[in-house]
């Protein structure tokens, strides 16, 4: 369980075969693996030595690809760095792992000096991208000019993988350790409930500092299939991507899927290549499994469930459960049932487990759980519990062991002492022929304690009112779930993964409280 090996069967079973694609250049496993182990013996002669760290701060391409394949090679760990983050998170980040290379694209080469002049130790810069290198950096398409190409190290197993911070949305970051094996596993669990298409082309649009990018690319290299890769997401540069590359399969959020749908060129592009979309992040928004079916009616639509703390995978909702009549029975909401080689089970406060259709936090255990947070003990102690991992989620199994999320429990709102889960509402907001999207969340309330309130985003060309808001949701569920305030926005902050940032939504009503 080295996920080298991935790259190393692909060398001797098909090394013609188109292995990355990004804009107008194309690799095949032989020219991609020979720049894998000469990236690997650069790194080295800089300095990295078994287990060391480096980073990556760069928006997605093929040496992304390289960086992931070539810092396992020289038997390093992988530290992708959050495009997203201020340049202090960025610093923490590599001062809390001791990371002492840091390669660095075109787009972050502003943010070097201010990181160089922050760190506690300054790392070793790599640019790599298209403009002449900066003085001070080292060029990485120099480095891996200059060879020569060095042997496998063979890591694997239990030795790290990499450590991915997640978002820090409370207190600091922490830095998930990720074993070969976890990462591994989380592949292989994946291509068991969905069989790789053979000899097939994935689009990676999903970031690779986050795990869905990481997980995605990981699936791609077991399955010996082709990395199409975009830079960030585009809607006219998917469908163009797609339709010029033949595109068989491709990962989104939710809110990507409908942006893709509703741009005004759609109809324009030859999509018929893509056979599969998988979704995750989030339930399905709104009539988006309808739209796509509608618009897309050959492609079979998967949604998956995971957190960076399970590599990411947990369980799966397969095309079957996306069909008109899933949809009707509630299915379709699901995040479906766990994978091959995971266990999940709901526990209470106490940590006992509940009967099916109780509500309460999912746990999980599998070959695919991370190994612990990066020099946090405590936190380590909290998540990882008598061999199961706390995800901090709120949800319910049904009689067929079909998993239903309601909430992240920190994102759970008490007003009045009743419990509303904000995924239930923004569910029902959604299903308005008005709306686009939504995100529900707890304000202060004087006499409630907490008091929900919603976000809206109305679809283009259309108008919705609070009071048509509040009047669609008294229809479909109880009246302390129903939005006692909403505002409308053009737009709702959303992180580099596509998720909605509530963080973002509730701050101010909060600050204004605590003030």
């Amino acid at each position: 369980m080295y996920l080298t090996q991935s790259l190393q069967r692909s060398l001797q079973q098909a090394p013609d075969h188109t292995a990355t694609i990004f804009n107008e250049r194309r690799r095949t496993f032989r020219e991609f693996a020979d720049r894998v182990a000469r990236l690997a013996g650069a790194l080295q002669r800089v300095g990295m030595a078994s287990g060391d760290r480096v980073g990556m701060l760069a928006l997605n391409s093929d040496r992304y690809l390289e960086y992931f394949m070539g810092v396992w090679w020289g038997g390093g760990v992988l530290n992708p760095v959050n495009v997203r983050w201020s340049v202090a998170e960025i610093v923490y980040s590599l001062d809390d792992c001791d990371t002492g290379i840091l390669i660095v694209d075109d787009q972050f080469l502003p943010q070097v000096e201010a990181i160089g002049a922050k760190a506690a130790r300054t790392p070793i810069f790599i640019h790599a991208g298209e403009l002449p290198t900066p003085p001070g950096m080292l060029s990485f398409e120099q480095l891996i000019a200059d060879g020569p190409a060095v042997a496998d190290a063979g890591r694997g197993g239990e030795d790290l993988a990499c450590i991915m911070y997640t978002g820090g949305t409370t207190g600091f970051p922490k830095g998930v350790m990720q074993s070969h094996r976890n990462l591994w596993a989380a592949g292989m669990q994946r291509m068991t409930e969905m069989p790789p298409i053979r000899g097939g082309s994935n689009l990676h649009i999903a970031p690779f500092f986050h795990i869905a990018g990481l997980g995605r690319a990981v699936v791609q290299f077991l399955a010996g299939e082709t990395h199409a890769v975009i830079a960030a997401f585009d809607p006219l540069l998917v469908l163009r991507t797609i339709e010029r590359e033949r595109v068989n399969e491709t990962l989104l959020v939710p809110t990507m899927i409908q942006m893709l749908l509703a741009h005004p060129d759609f109809a324009r592009y030859d999509l018929s290549s893509l056979a599969r979309m998988a979704y995750g992040a989030a339930p399905s928004a709104g009539d988006m499994i309808e739209e796509v079916r509608a618009k897309l009616p050959w492609v079979e639509l998967s949604h998956s469930y995971g957190l960076t703390e399970a590599c990411p995978i947990v369980s799966t909702n397969p095309p079957e459960n996306h069909s008109a009549e899933a949809v009707a029975s509630g299915l379709s909401k699901s995040v479906g049932r766990s994978c091959v080689g995971v266990s999940v089970k709901i526990v209470d406060e106490e940590g006992v487990q509940v009967a099916r259709g109780v509500v309460g936090e999912i746990v999980v255990q599998g070959a695919n759980i991370m190994q612990g947070y990066w020099n946090k003990p405590e936190e380590t102690a909290k998540a990882l519990r008598d061999g199961w991992l706390h995800t901090g989620d709120g949800g319910y199994l049904d009689e067929q062991g079909y998993l239903f999320v309601v909430d992240r429990i920190k994102d759970m709102i008490v007003s009045g002492g009743e419990n509303v889960y904000s995924a239930e509402v923004e569910n029902v907001i959604l299903r308005h022929p008005a709306v686009a999207m939504c995100a529900v969340i707890g304000v202060p309330h004087a006499q409630w304690g907490e008091a929900v309130h919603a976000v809206v985003v109305p679809k283009p060309g259309c108008e919705v009112s609070e009071e048509q808001v509040r009047a669609h949701c008294r229809e479909f569920i109880a009246g302390y779930k129903c939005p006692k305030s909403v505002s409308l926005r053009e737009a709702l902050p959303l992180s580099g993964a596509g998720k909605i940032l509530k963080r973002e939504l509730r701050d101010p009503y909060w600050a204004q409280e605590k003030a």
